[in-house]
């Protein structure tokens, strides 16, 4: 008979994991002090899907794993648009999502900014002129930074909320 203990004292299995991309943590580091800065040290994030294929929402889900780990720089993810600055639009805005869209963006506090993710959001993507879309974020909502990409990355994600707290900032 095997001993049962055996199973909750071995050794463990996993490698230990170093980080060692010098890029995002230059970014990170300066994103973190223009947060810093900009917005008393926390940037808080709603996303919004208004119409996607997902793609989007995976690269933005990854900026939470531990490789991206953003809340280190000081974003976080927030469930309700009444605690958010910052609108995370994916997806060509629908006709059925629009008003949902609006009430979003309603329901933040100002000062409130908006940003299209993904070629979808930013000019309706392969869904233009689609008679069920009505097309990019920029139809209905003002739009302070676009970031492109079919999906785009997750650090051309923190690059575009970086370029939107220099924007913020001065």
């Amino acid at each position: 008979m095997v001993n049962p203990l055996t199973y909750v004292f071995r050794s463990k299995v996993t490698e230990k994991f170093e980080f060692s991309d010098i890029e995002l943590e230059a970014l990170g580091s300066e994103l973190k002090a223009e947060v810093n800065q900009v917005f008393g040290h926390s940037l808080a994030i709603r996303e919004l899907d208004s119409g996607s294929d997902n793609s989007t929402e995976i690269e933005i889900s990854n900026l939470g794993t531990p490789h991206y780990d953003v809340e280190r720089f000081g974003i976080s993810f927030v469930a309700s648009p009444r605690h958010a600055d910052v609108l995370l639009v994916t997806g060509a805005v629908t006709l059925n999502m629009a008003e949902a869209v609006l009430k979003t963006y309603e329901a933040m506090p100002a000062p409130k900014f908006v940003v299209a993710v993904g070629d979808d959001a930013c000019n309706g993507g392969i869904y233009r002129g689609s008679y069920a879309v009505l097309g990019g974020v920029d139809k209905i909502l003002p739009v302070d930074i676009k970031i492109p990409g079919n999906p785009p990355s997750p650090k051309e994600i923190l690059r575009g909320i970086f370029a939107l707290v220099k924007k913020a900032s001065g």
